[in-house]
This record gives structure tokens, C-alpha cells and sequence, in this order.
């Protein structure tokens, strides 16, 4: 057992020193009110058909909301939003308050001034240890001109687009 917990200790100061992009990952439950959580654990799967994955914890309150709804939308946060990372990934019951959003043509909570929206069909779920792993299908991609929020070492920041000229 000592091992393992070693391993898990490990493990986590590893992932926790790989640069990750922040998203909030929204939908709406059967009532329509909307839900979203802070999940960093995002990556494109393929181009053809477009489709991408995030992971939620089993222990996670809105799972099975996420479950049941049929779609989502994964919005990457920009660089200077750091609050709505913090508002998403915190205990608050109403989120949304904390933040400017729309219900989108989709039908999805979008929120606003994000580096961009990746609105998702659910194309499928697979169990793996104590998360699932949500695969969505691209319905809908919108971008614009910001720096995205990274998360590297236990701090939120992003790159200057002048780091690139």
C-alpha cells in the first residue's frame, strides 16, 4: 500500500509540472440549468471525424448530468481569466452568476470572451479508474484573438503573442 501512495504522490507532481491548457466544460441539466466545471484534462482525438476528450471524476456532483446530457461545450479559457477558473472550480451552487454567458444555437451555455468554444455532441464515454472519459463529436468551433490560460506548476498564465514573433 506504501507503494502505491508513493506512486500516486509521484504521479500528481508530475502532471501537476506539465503545462496544460484550462478549460470550463458546460452543459444544462434536464430542467435547463446550466452546469460547468473547471477541467484541465482536455485533448483533440482526431480530425476525421473532429473529436476531442476530457475526463470528470467520478466523485464529481454534476457527473451524471454530464452523462445524461447529450452534448457539451468545452471553453477554453484566455489567459486573463483566472477567476473563472477559480469560480468553476470551486464549491459555488451558482456559477454562472460569476460569469457572462449565452445559451447557444446548440442549445449550450457558452461563456463569453473565452480564447475559444468547442461545441460537442457526446460521441461516446469510457470508464477508466476512478473518471470518465467524455469523447465528443465538434458540432461547432469559435475563436478569437486572445492569449489561452495555461496551467503549469500550480500557477495560471499564458505566453504573449509576441513570444512567437
Amino acid at each position: 500500500m506504501q507503494k502505491e501512495m508513493v506512486n500516486q504522490t509521484l504521479f500528481r507532481d508530475v502532471m501537476g509540472n506539465y503545462p496544460t491548457g484550462v478549460t470550463v466544460v458546460t452543459t444544462k441539466d434536464g430542467q435547463g440549468t446550466p452546469v460547468g466545471l473547471t477541467v484541465n484534462s482536455f485533448a483533440s482525438v482526431s480530425l476525421d471525424p473532429l473529436l476531442i476528450l476530457w475526463s470528470i471524476d467520478h466523485a464529481v456532483s454534476s457527473l451524471d448530468v454530464f452523462k445524461e446530457a447529450g452534448k457539451f461545450a468545452v471553453n477554453i479559457l484566455a489567459g486573463d481569466q483566472p477567476d473563472l477558473c477559480k469560480t468553476f472550480a470551486s464549491k459555488d451552487t451558482d456559477r454562472f452568476a460569476n460569469c457572462v454567458w449565452k445559451t447557444s444555437e446548440h442549445g449550450l451555455p457558452v461563456i463569453e470572451n473565452t480564447f475559444a468554444v468547442l461545441q460537442c455532441e457526446t460521441y461516446k464515454m469510457v470508464e477508466a479508474g476512478d473518471h470518465t472519459i467524455m469523447i465528443g463529436k465538434v458540432l461547432d468551433i469559435e475563436k478569437k484573438e486572445k492569449e489561452p490560460m495555461l496551467y503549469h506548476r500550480r500557477q495560471f498564465g499564458s505566453i504573449p503573442l509576441s513570444f512567437y514573433s
